[in-house]
């Protein structure tokens, strides 16, 4: 899946898209993968927006843009951002449905922006049984 981002940093709710290309009935998981070394994908909660935020802040506080690095390539905070959240997800998935909590959301990552980003989808076959 491809996408957009308007920001520099962003965080970007890609549930719904992750759920329209789950294949009708598929158990098992899905792996999510997004292959920038200045982007990220994360679970969070995604109802209430100031989660966003103060993840966000957050990230600054530990990870400030302008914090002196030694690959000065003016996006190195990025990098560190990127390492620091992760750039794939494993999640489970029960009859075509992710089987995320109640308040769980899934957020693309975005720390060098704006930019056109990819994150792929791989399925993993396999019985699922909430527990």
């Amino acid at each position: 899946m491809r996408v957009k981002t308007a920001e520099h940093r962003e965080f970007i709710d890609i549930t719904g898209r992750v759920e329209e290309l789950l294949p009708d009935g598929f158990s098992g998981a899905v792996m999510l993968y997004t292959p920038h070394t200045t982007a990220a994908v994360t679970v969070n909660e995604g109802f209430d927006p100031d989660v966003v935020t103060d993840m966000s802040n957050m990230l600054e506080r530990l990870v400030p843009s302008d914090m002196p690095q030694l690959h000065a390539e003016g996006n190195s905070d990025a990098h560190s951002l990127s390492t620091l959240i992760g750039v794939s997800l494993l999640l489970p998935v029960c009859d075509g449905t992710l089987s995320l909590g109640r308040w769980q959301r899934i957020f693309f990552c975005e720390f060098d922006g704006p930019r056109s980003r990819k994150v792929s989808m791989t399925y993993l076959p396999g019985e699922h049984r909430d527990g």
